[in-house]
């Protein structure tokens, strides 16, 4: 976590406690919050735990089938990290 994002979780904490004794702006907040969050678009690059545990037993399944990719030197593995 960023220095920037700690700040802002301590503005954001400080204002929840502020309103915190009021039920109403409470309930306003978790709406404004949920709304908010609604908007977030999903990261297409972003995979469940299950997910990049399940890519990781594939790889290592492939490589013991001898299907895994080695490289000699640098060149060629920049070259076929290039041609991706």
């Amino acid at each position: 976590m960023t220095a920037a994002q700690m700040q802002l979780n301590a503005e954001l904490f400080g204002a929840l406690q502020t309103i915190s004794s009021d039920e109403n702006l409470m309930r306003k907040a978790v709406r404004s919050l949920k709304r908010i969050a609604a908007q977030r678009k999903a990261d297409p690059t972003e995979m469940t735990r299950e997910e990049f545990f399940r890519k990781l037993d594939n790889a290592e399944k492939e490589i013991a089938e001898g299907k895994g990719i080695t490289f000699t030197n640098r060149d060629d593995m920049n070259a076929w990290l290039n041609s991706l």
